[in-house]
């Protein structure tokens, strides 16, 4: 199985490598992640300058890393277009620093990045922590395992975008997996204002401005300690919903010896 493992943090973030460590025997990984943090820049790719590559010392033995000028979708690209011509069989984007819930999905470089897999025709998955402050990047390692070897067992191939998103704990605290939908959260922009000696500036702030959390949504579920599995779906030829029901519990029983209702 070739697997593209990509992020939005960066070539240095400690989840990318966390994921990485957590896939490396599980088929031929390839790295291809921004060069610096992309946090925030949702699906976009770069048409009105060149992109760079460059091959970089290998951080994990064996595994290919790359590092590339530009945003996560770029990476994807690159890694389809330049980098893994023999093919793609997955495509896994994080492990993110923060949740990826509600309407935030849309912003999320990396869930961006897992679209431009998606839109490739591949299987895809971003994975995402609950938390910004000490991410136990380890817990989301071994979710995003059990996702991958779930997929590989069942030589599965085709559309499929998931996102993933894991409580900031330990994989024996966690209180189970569900199947959840997009929650109502509402993003917000906040502005800060300062002036530089010549002209006055703007910085731009994200605030998520969560509406009423109902049962069943991604946020629902982290606020219960649960990990969160959303099939994002655009047509009828993707794997679905049902497809998802029938995985996750499987993955629970694997992961935290639990059956899922």
């Amino acid at each position: 199985m070739n697997i593209l493992v990509t992020n939005d943090d960066g070539i240095n973030a400690d989840g990318l490598w966390a994921l990485v460590n957590g896939l490396k025997d599980m088929g031929r990984v390839t790295v291809v992640a921004p060069d610096r943090e992309q946090s925030g820049v949702g699906t976009s790719i770069s048409l009105h300058h060149p992109v760079r590559l460059t091959r970089i010392h290998e951080k994990v033995q064996g595994i290919a890393t790359y590092s590339v000028e530009g945003t996560p979708a770029d990476c994807v690209i690159m890694a389809i277009k330049v980098i893994m011509l023999d093919g793609i069989d997955l495509v896994v984007s994080g492990i993110n620093q923060g949740p990826n819930c509600g309407y935030d999905v849309f912003l999320s470089g990396t869930v961006g990045a897992a679209l431009q897999g998606f839109f490739y025709g591949f299987p895809s998955m971003a994975i995402s922590m609950s938390s910004f402050t000490d991410p136990k990047f380890e817990t989301g390692a071994k979710v995003a395992r059990e996702l991958v070897e779930y997929i590989q067992n069942r030589n599965l191939s085709g559309r499929m975008l998931l996102n993933v998103n894991v409580p900031n704990l330990n994989l024996a605290e966690i209180k189970g997996v569900e199947v959840t939908r997009l929650g109502e959260k509402i993003y917000s922009a906040g502005i800060e204002t300062g002036h530089d000696g010549r002209r006055d500036y703007y910085w731009i702030l994200h605030r998520g401005a969560d509406a009423e959390v109902g049962s069943g949504t991604d946020s629902w579920t982290l606020k219960h300690n649960k990990i969160s599995v959303t099939a994002l779906r655009f047509s009828r030829s993707e794997y679905s919903t049902e497809f998802v029901r029938e995985m996750v519990p499987v993955i629970a029983r694997s992961l935290l010896g639990k059956k899922i209702k």
